[in-house]
């Protein structure tokens, strides 16, 4: 009972700090980082962390085969270099909360996925699933109104989720094979590569390291100097999150796990208010939740399909 508690534990934290991740990013690409650079800067600094930690820990794991390169690769390139642009994209257009609550829809494009291209058995709450969160993102978006949230932002975080659903699906692939931490080190290093080769390092704006960055919201008025957000950027937004969060699923179940885990976006939603005073109006609240409960219903369906 207490090992669970723990591992409830780890996971609570690990989406606080994974919707916490979303302020500092938010600050650094207002103040002219551009989401693909900061997206290079985090899975870089993530990855030489986290390098370091295996390779103290059990270098000759990070060893694979010629068979399992091609998937590490579309893992890397898929499940962190494009999940993490997008995601920071989405959250420069719109609010933090409705970003995430999108990106989260994951396990409904999952599902029809396991439905209609694997011919896997899924139960009706797919259905249900699909009709409720439709409702509430209609709801969310409040597009009687002509759209009240940023269209571009929509379409970065549908590709966000989209892209979350394949790293997903190959990570499930990946786990049965390698170490959390392995995958993790080769995934960061796919995408580290990615970022080196499509924008070089030695074009990179290092001034953002000593900039005094403005703090918005509730510390309008406020600086602080780029490099702290840079650090909390990667460690306590990316590497202690990550680690946080294989603790837990190590431990409980996957229905328990992804109940936990969509705190996120409340978590997120929570924050962007507190700290940059985003706000969201009563009917797109209904729906956020409404949307929620969507996903829950999705992801019940997911895994009695995965089961099955």
């Amino acid at each position: 009972m207490l090992k669970h508690a723990r591992a409830e534990v780890a996971l609570l934290f690990g989406a606080i700090f994974f919707a916490l991740n979303a302020i500092p990013a938010k600050l650094l690409m207002a103040s002219g980082l551009s989401a693909w650079r900061l997206t290079e800067l985090r899975t870089t600094g993530a990855f030489l962390l986290i390098l370091i930690i295996v390779l103290i820990k059990n270098p000759k794991s990070l060893r694979v085969t010629k068979s399992e390169i091609p998937l590490l690769i579309a893992f890397g390139l898929v499940g962190f270099a494009f999940v993490n642009v997008f995601y920071f994209a989405a959250v420069a257009k719109m609010q933090i909360g409705i970003a995430l609550i999108i990106e989260f829809t994951a396990p409904i494009w999952i599902t029809l996925w396991l439905r209609f291209a694997r011919r896997k058995h899924v139960s009706s709450l797919m259905w249900w699933g699909l009709t409720t969160a439709f409702a509430g993102l209609v709801l969310l978006s409040q597009i009687w109104q002509g759209l009240t949230i940023s269209g571009v932002g929509l379409i970065y975080a549908f590709i966000d989720a989209f892209s979350l659903s394949i790293y997903f699906l190959l990570g499930e692939n990946l786990l049965e094979k390698k170490p959390n931490e392995v995958i993790m080190v080769w995934g960061l290093g796919v995408s580290t590569l990615f970022f080196a080769i499509v924008q070089p390092w030695w074009n990179f704006p290092f001034s953002v390291f000593t900039k005094q960055v403005a703090l918005e919201g509730r510390y309008t008025g406020h600086f602080v100097i780029g490099f702290l957000l840079v650090l909390w950027l990667i460690s306590m937004g990316t590497v202690v999150p990550y680690f946080l969060v294989f603790r837990g699923l190590h431990k409980l179940s996957a229905s328990t796990a992804s109940v936990i885990g969509m705190l996120e976006p409340i978590f997120g939603g929570i924050f962007g208010w507190w700290f940059l005073r985003e706000s969201l109006s009563t009917v797109q609240l209904i729906g956020a939740a409404v949307v929620l409960v969507g996903i829950y219903l999705a992801d019940r369906a997911k895994l009695s399909a995965t089961v099955a």
